[in-house]
């Protein structure tokens, strides 16, 4: 994937801004939504490198992708969890970073596009990424799989290691989530004091999001900040520190390591909700930790 080099960020983050500012959350916004993710995805799937056999999945209620590095390829398989407030993003939006994620670290990667809300509000979701992680121990029995998501799919993450511990499934190797947002009451402090500073995301339209998923977001399942997190396998979680949702990202921190669960959390200064979609050359060295983790817990 091409890298963009420092003396973008700045034009970079006035051109997320620009989008940002055009929203009118009081008609619409999902719509709204879909549309910038859909056309997002038509852009970055031209800066994706790497050789990736792509097939489609059908899995009756959601399709999915599954991708397969030409070179590389190691034991294990990733799902990939998409971000977009549970109520955007699709299948060309999951593939397009699964693709990198795929070619990055050698391992086959499974996107699945799950049901959204408001059409398919909670728990559509969490029983689509469900389906797709028991497709994955039933068809590899003998091998590992790890998580990775982003922003929604980043708590989806963690709200599937919840579902799993309900159904006495066995958890994942790993988990690496990319700005996640584990509470839908939207009660972190960075909500008020990254307001102006974020140039991506605002409280408005994160409220429209959490009311169409569901009418409960208190709920460990929808939000995993206020789960039981006893038992949960590593993490890394990755976030920008000028984002509204910063927050979500520490005190998940915090709660992990009060269940004893070991995870690393990592702040990228002045950056933006998942800075790391955009191969930013400055933090060339988060990807590269990424795959080194999902790698070593695959292995």
């Amino acid at each position: 994937m091409l890298q963009i080099p420092d003396s973008m960020i700045p034009v970079l983050k006035r051109m997320i801004k620009l989008i940002a500012d055009q929203g009118d959350y009081s008609t619409d916004p999902i719509k709204r939504e879909r549309l910038i993710m859909g056309f997002t995805s038509e852009i970055m799937e031209h800066f994706v490198g790497g050789r990736i056999r792509q097939r489609d999945r059908d899995f009756g209620l959601f399709k999915a992708v599954e991708l397969t590095p030409f070179r590389g390829e190691i034991p294990g398989n990733i799902l990939y969890l998409h971000g977009g407030g549970y109520c955007t993003g699709g299948m060309e939006y999951a593939a397009w970073f699964g693709k990198f994620i795929a070619a990055a670290t050698g391992a086959r990667t499974l996107c699945p596009a799950y049901r959204l809300a408001p059409e398919s509000p909670f728990p559509a979701a969490l029983e689509d990424a469900l389906a797709a992680y028991r497709f994955l121990l039933e068809k590899n029995p003998d091998e590992k799989i790890a998580l990775m998501g982003e922003s929604a799919g980043g708590g989806l993450c963690y709200a599937l290691c919840l579902k799993l511990k309900e159904e006495n499934l066995p958890q994942p190797e790993g988990v690496v989530a990319l700005s996640p947002w584990t509470d839908l009451t939207l009660s972190g402090e960075s909500y008020q004091y990254n307001r102006e500073r974020d140039p991506s995301l605002n409280y408005e339209k994160l409220v429209v999001f959490s009311k169409s998923y569901t009418d409960r977001p208190e709920q460990p399942l929808c939000s995993p900040l206020f789960g039981d997190l006893k038992g949960l396998p590593e993490s890394l979680i990755y976030v920008g520190g000028s984002e509204i949702l910063l927050d979500d990202s520490r005190r998940m921190r915090d709660a992990l390591e009060k269940a004893g669960c070991r995870v690393r959390l990592t702040e990228a200064e002045d950056m933006w909700h998942v800075y790391l979609f955009y191969n930013l050359r400055r933090y060339r060295d988060h990807i590269l930790e990424i795959s080194e983790f999902l790698r070593n817990s695959l292995r």
